[in-house]
């Protein structure tokens, strides 16, 4: 009965190592089968003309009732009185293949864009305004496949986005600078509006930055697509930060395949060279900076309703190979880390308060440039 006992005992433990050993060569197929859309491409309509007049299609607005999840600050956050105004574009919450686009009335991906909007537009929520839009998110799939579907979904997606921008462009103070953030997805869409709404027009000068973070930049294809400069110091305005979190070891392959697969905003194909890097405790391009200089870490509670503010957490090196940004050894700050050390989900979370203080340093240095120029 013994020996029958250690023959299974061996057993589990070969048919662990061989579960292992094929997520470990496989993991990138695996990842596919289970997120990819299986089904036929549907093509939606385009939302009706001022859709987004309802107040019911965005997470955030200045008018929503107290369920905002952005209007939530942790204890010990800065309370700045900025006078900007937000737009944010969150991230993926759809990871189901039942479609290759979200429906804004899909309740799971609803209930996980407020544990995002929580965790990620926070920071931002010192400003005057902070908007969100709901919308016809690209299926998380989508990052997954070359397939023409993945391109349709994210065009659908971001004429949804575009609408938002407008609807949000017509209610903002004229005076007041304008903040522009996304995350992932979100960042995806972020630089292409930069692109198509901002670059060489009269907005332009309004932005007092752009937060295209957790999707890589390149600097050479890109960057001057979108009309806006790199931020290379703390105190400047109408410049872009950008960033992507990976503990160490690193294995960003699968990052790295996804961005490179899709063309750069000029049409060209996006070679080896490092990518954006903006570093989080420093506000400038590159460089490295010690755990001490990180003056917040949110760390989310288990039921992602809320979470605590941790000093001196994490610290942030961009890698000069890659350009993508180190945090030293995995942190815990919560399950949700992507294969490879990839700390996506808390690219934000990481370094919560520091990007409170950016943003209201960025803001204030457009309001200073901007009274010196005022007439």
């Amino acid at each position: 009965m013994a020996r029958k006992f250690l023959y299974l005992i061996a057993l589990f433990a070969v048919l662990v190592i061989a579960a292992l050993f094929a997520l470990r060569i496989w993991s990138t197929e695996l990842t596919r089968f289970a997120f990819v859309p299986r089904t036929a491409f549907e093509k939606l309509p385009p939302l009706r003309p001022n859709a987004y007049a309802n107040v019911n299609l965005w997470v955030s607005h200045p008018q929503a009732n107290g369920t905002d999840p952005s209007r939530w600050t942790p204890d010990g956050a800065s309370r700045d009185n900025g006078k900007a105004v937000v737009f944010f574009i969150h991230p993926t919450s759809y990871l189901a293949r039942a479609h290759w686009n979200a429906p804004v009335t899909d309740t799971d991906s609803a209930r996980r864009t407020d544990y995002y909007i929580r965790g990620m537009a926070t920071p931002f929520n010192s400003q005057a305004q902070l908007w969100a839009p709901r919308y016809r998110q690209a299926a998380f799939g989508a990052f997954l496949t070359d397939k023409p579907e993945a391109q349709s979904a994210l065009e659908t997606a971001y004429l949804d986005v575009r609408d938002a921008f407008d609807t949000f462009l017509a209610a903002a103070p004229a005076d007041a600078p304008i903040v522009l953030a996304g995350h992932s997805q979100g960042a995806l869409h972020l630089m292409r509006l930069l692109q198509d709404r901002v670059a060489g027009t009269a907005l332009a000068p309004r932005i007092a930055a752009a937060y295209v973070i957790g999707w890589p930049v390149s600097v050479q294809h890109d960057l001057p697509a979108m009309g806006l400069p790199a931020c290379n110091a703390p105190d400047q305005a109408g410049c872009v930060v950008s960033w992507s979190s990976f503990a160490e070891p690193a294995d960003p392959a699968l990052v790295l395949e996804a961005y490179r697969a899709r063309p750069a905003l000029d049409g060209k194909p996006k070679g080896p060279e490092p990518v954006l890097c903006t570093n989080p405790l420093t506000g400038r391009t590159g460089g490295n900076a010690p755990a001490s200089a990180n003056t917040g870490t949110l760390h989310p509670t288990e039921k992602l309703d809320g979470g605590k503010l941790v000093k001196q957490a994490v610290p942030a090196r961009c890698d000069a190979t890659t350009g993508l940004l180190m945090i030293g050894d995995p942190p815990e700050i919560g399950p949700f880390v992507l294969p490879g050390n990839n700390y996506h989900i808390y690219d934000i979370p990481l370094f919560w308060q520091n990007l409170r203080s950016d943003v209201a340093h960025r803001a204030a240095a457009w309001g200073a440039t901007h009274s010196k120029t005022a007439p």
